[in-house]
Formats: structure tokens, sequence, C-alpha cells
């Protein structure tokens, strides 16, 4: 092999030479060097340096390069690394009684059924998730709203009970009319306290009879993975009560007070041929309630005499056609 000018052989053997140099003194500076200042002044602008907060520094100096830069390179991280809303999530996973992220949607079909699954301790619903709704359920203060809301229907039923005393006797009708805009107060209280715990969740509930389950669930169960419908649905298993009782499903919304989104998840289920006609022409109504009553256990025929849905589809689809 042949070398010319300072090449890798020349330059392997004067390495070796200044390295020996370099070694003989421990370096090029001696322990004894003054080049950092003798030992107290190497001590102070140690203790400043520690105390150095270059934090501070770059907000008072937001104009220097190395500053821009630094800003810049954040921006371009934060672009090309996916936000948590833009993940896909799903409450379930890990749940038997669940459809799995990595379940395609017929495969779950097919695994739990909800005309032949029987309802258990491991299925006491089946459920499925729209794996790119934002909603988390991590805000939710489920024990906060209780507490507030017992307290409400509480001071309801004392101002009841002394209401219905006073007018002993009387008409029904007289006692009524007197209730009524402490009902409305105490749903507007309750609603409030469930928006501030944020407990705001709500389904529209449809109630198939059995032999046509399968067929609706199916229709749900994919508009909810295809980002159709709401946040989530579910449905109830077989609970063996014969075939003329009609099963539950639940299609879940974020927000019961986002009446734009309730509407439109409404409307979707019309086209998806879920709320149907009955009889001539009449709307064969669907009803929304909001999960903060349910909790409650308020339902229909109520100690309050609330109303235990919020919504009913033939006033939505009423209102949208004038």
């Amino acid at each position: 092999m042949f070398f010319c000018g300072c090449g890798p052989a020349e330059s392997t053997m004067t390495g070796t030479h200044d390295e020996a140099d370099f070694a003989a003194t421990d370096g090029y500076l001696s322990s004894d060097s003054s080049f950092y200042g003798d030992a107290e002044d190497r001590a102070r602008l140690e203790e400043k340096a520690s105390s150095f907060d270059p934090t501070t520094y770059w907000d008072n100096h937001p104009h220097l390069l190395p500053v821009l830069a630094a800003a810049n390179r954040a921006k371009l991280e934060a672009a090309s690394s996916p936000s948590p809303s833009k993940l896909l999530y799903n409450p379930y996973e890990g749940s038997i009684c669940g459809r799995q992220l990595n379940e395609p949607v017929e495969d779950f079909l097919k695994r739990l059924p909800p005309l032949t699954t029987v309802v258990s301790s491991q299925y006491p619903w089946i459920f499925i998730a729209n794996p790119h709704a934002t909603s988390r359920p991590t805000d939710r203060d489920q024990a906060g709203f209780t507490k507030v809301a017992e307290e409400l229907l509480e001071t309801f039923s004392e101002k009841k009970n002394e209401i219905e005393t006073s007018m002993a006797g009387k008409a029904k009708g007289s006692v009524t009319r007197k209730l009524v805009p402490l009902r409305k107060e105490l749903e507007n209280d309750l609603l409030a306290a469930a928006k501030k715990k944020h407990c705001t969740s709500g389904k529209w509930m449809l109630f198939p009879y059995p032999e046509d389950v399968n067929r609706q669930w199916a229709i749900v169960a994919t508009a909810t993975v295809n980002r159709e419908l709401g946040t989530a649905a579910k449905v109830a298993p077989d609970e063996n009560k014969g075939d003329r009782v009609p099963r539950l499903i639940c299609v879940y919304t974020k927000d019961f007070s986002d009446l734009d989104d309730v509407k439109r998840v409404l409307g979707r289920l019309v086209e998806l041929g879920l709320v149907k006609k009955k009889g001539s022409g009449e709307e064969r109504g669907i009803y929304y309630k909001a999960d903060a009553f349910t909790e409650l256990g308020i339902n229909s025929g109520n100690e309050w005499g609330l109303k235990a849905s919020l919504y009913a589809s033939r006033d939505l689809l009423e209102a949208r056609k004038k």
C-alpha cells in the first residue's frame, strides 16, 4: 500500500509522540494551573453556576437565536407527535364483555350476539366504544355529584311535604300547580350540578324485540365504531324474560346539554332506520335520558315527580321540520 502527503501512516506516527507528551504532563494544563482561578474563585463560580436558571434567562431574551431555535424545535415535535385526543381510546379494553380495539366489529358481533348471550356477572351488558371519541372519564366526579344531588332531592322532599300538609283537603290540582315550579327548579339544579361535576353523558334508548335485537345492535355497533353516532353504545344480554319483552340498546353522547350533538345522533338513528314509523304515519318515539338521572334512580313514577327523560324524539324531530 502506498501513502502520499500527510496520509494515515504519517498521522499515526506523529499521533503516538503527541499522546506521550500529553500523558507525561497529565494534560497540557497541570493541576496547579490558575486558568480557572484560585480555590476561592472556583467556589464562587461553581455556586453561581448552580443557582443559574436558564429558563429565566431565555424568557428575558426571547429574540436570541438559540431561544428561537428551541421554540421552533418544540413546535415541530408537538406537531409530529399525536395529541391524546387523536389516539384511539377504548374504556372496555381488556373487558370480556366489550369490543377490543384490535377486534373487527364482525368478529365482536359473532362473539357476543345479544340474542343468545346470557346475562351474568361477566356479561352484565355488551359494550362497544367509539375509539375516536375525545370523551374521557378522568374528570367525572360521580361521588361529588351524588352528594349534591341527594341534598337537593331531600330539600325538595321537605318542601313538598310542607306544601302537601298546608294544603291538605284542597284539590289535587292546586297542590300540583304549587309544586310545578319547585320541580322545574329541582331539575335545573340537578342538571347544573351534573355539569359542574362533569357527569354529562346521556343516551338515546332503543327497545327492539328479541327477534330484531341482533340486527339493530349490529347497525348501532358498526355506526359507533365508524364515528357516525356518539361516544359508545351498549345492549342488554338475554335475561330469559321471553320473546315479548323488549331489549334495551343505549346510544351514548358526551354531553346532554349539547343539543346539537343530541339531535345529530338522533338524525343518524333515523337515517339508519332505527327510529321508525308506526301505525298511520305516527312516529314511534324514543327517549333520551341523562346518566346523572339514571345514577340517582330517577325512573318513571319516581317519588319527586320528575320526568325521567330529557328529550323525546317526537319533539326534536317535529321541531326540525318547522
